[in-house]
């Protein structure tokens, strides 16, 4: 069988979620595909029998991944998350600081105004869609005080949520890129390698700054100028509210996992917060800040326990796809290393492409799928198990090809009209959803060509 059909599960996979728009199906369909060409590698084994048994195969394949104690911990934390999200949506934590910051008063300006919902995007980057949701929740008042447009507030949240999570890392998209990078044998230990791409995430961190730029200036560019000419905004606010009870049902679980993720990180380490195992951090806090908050609703006197119950399982079905997604991709992961397709890339990238030039192909590549799928995090699961290898078998600096690969879905993600983030960002906001697709992408843009440039200067001074 040639070398380069090892390829073939990766192409099959981009091909469906370009097709088909679905990254779970895509996935799905390659681990198969890959089962199958690893069948075709033996000996005297039919075409006709490969097909038989790589389904089945594909079955085991999924079963082994969660033989690893890691991969397990991140499974069973991606379902937790849900209902922690749950517990502090539900409880009345967020309406209730919606409510505080109205009541306080804290905007006197339109400068005011834009740095909450930057703060807020900031604070609660525990999960991208609540950050947005909170942050527009929050600030859509606001916006209207001072006449600001409801795109504008879908753009700040939007750019203040995605971005801010895959830099700070103590959530659920830290240890989902911590459960990808464990299966390699990469130079560093994989937290290391995950916050050194921190300060070389270029795309996120161009964005944050052209968000303060946006907030301090009161400058707006493009399509977004003529919305503010306009203030465009259709209300959805009747659909969010959920009756406010006491902010502290919100600000203790989210201190706890916090500071939580922190301690057990330490714990883990022995002292040393990089030598920590991220999986199981995330796991012990997450399930310390649920029984906190499951505590705090109890003690209320407004929820008993069958509430609460429901509550979580709802939260949790909620994030299902999710983790079918994470268990997909380490699946795929698993056979694709496998196969050797990392071998094959890394031996043809070595012969026919400057190795300068892989972190900006990594990251045009992340972008592309990114767009088309609507999903970051689907992305990162095809891109990392082809990025990952090159680094094994070329020495690249593996902080720099994993920042690369990051910065690139979340661009994607930020131009695509069915990323859940934009649809959550638009509806947080009140604001149209390609309404907001249209006065964003401008921004988006351009700073994605500024990262480009310096994913090309980095593999300049890093490898060249």
């Amino acid at each position: 069988m040639p070398d380069s059909l090892s390829l073939l599960p990766a192409v099959v996979a981009i091909a469906v979620v370009i097709w088909r728009k679905e990254v779970i199906l895509a996935l799905i369909l390659a681990v198969s595909c890959a089962e199958v060409l690893l069948y075709l590698k033996q000996p005297d084994l039919s075409l006709f029998g490969a097909l038989l048994q790589g389904p089945v195969q594909s079955l085991e394949r999924i079963i082994s991944v969660t033989s690893s104690a890691d991969n397990s911990r991140i499974l069973l934390f991606s379902l937790l998350i849900g209902a922690l999200m749950a517990y502090m949506r539900d409880s009345g934590g967020v309406s209730a600081m919606v409510n505080w910051f109205i009541r306080k008063g804290v905007a006197r300006t339109k400068r005011q105004a834009g740095f909450i919902s930057y703060g807020i995007g900031i604070l609660v980057f525990i999960e991208s869609n609540l950050s947005a949701l909170t942050a527009g929740i929050v600030s859509r008042g606001l916006y209207d005080k001072f006449k600001m447009s409801r795109a504008r507030l879908a753009y700040i949240v939007d750019s203040t949520s995605a971005p801010i999570c895959i830099l700070i890392l103590l959530n659920g998209w830290g240890a989902y890129v911590l459960g990808l990078l464990s299966s390699y044998s990469l130079p560093e230990s994989a937290i290391s390698v995950l916050i050194g791409s921190i300060p070389l995430n270029f795309y996120a961190l161009f964005t944050l700054i052209t968000v303060f730029y946006t907030i301090y200036t009161d400058k707006v560019y493009g399509p977004m100028k003529q919305s503010e000419i306009e203030l465009n905004s259709v209300s959805n606010q009747s659909d969010l509210e959920i009756a406010p009870t006491t902010s502290s049902l919100m600000l203790v679980p989210l201190l706890t996992l916090v500071l939580g993720m922190v301690a057990f990180m330490f714990w883990t380490g022995n002292g040393n917060l990089v030598d920590g195992s991220g999986a199981k951090a995330a796991l012990y806090a997450t399930t310390l800040a649920c029984v906190v908050a499951y505590g705090l609703m109890i003690y209320s006197t407004k929820f008993n326990h069958q509430q609460l119950v429901i509550m979580g399982f709802k939260g949790m079905s909620e994030l299902l796809p999710l983790v079918s997604i994470v268990l997909l991709s380490l699946a795929l992961g698993s056979a694709m290393k496998d196969l050797g397709t990392g071998l094959y890339v890394a031996s043809f990238v070595k012969e026919s492409t400057p190795l300068v030039l892989i972190p900006a192909l990594l990251f045009i590549a992340g972008a592309v799928i990114s767009f088309t799928t609507g999903t970051s995090w689907g992305t990162f699961a095809i891109l990392i198990p082809i990025g990952m290898p090159l680094v094994e078998m070329l020495g690249l600096p593996p902080s720099l090809l994993l920042a690369a690969i990051l910065s690139g879905g979340i661009w994607g993600d930020h131009c695509s009209p069915i990323s859940d983030t934009t649809v959550v960002s638009s509806v947080a906001a009140g604001c149209d959803v390609l309404e907001h697709v249209k006065t964003q992408l401008p921004y988006a843009l351009f700073c994605g060509a500024l990262a480009l440039l310096a994913f090309l200067i980095s593999g300049w001074l890093m490898i060249g």
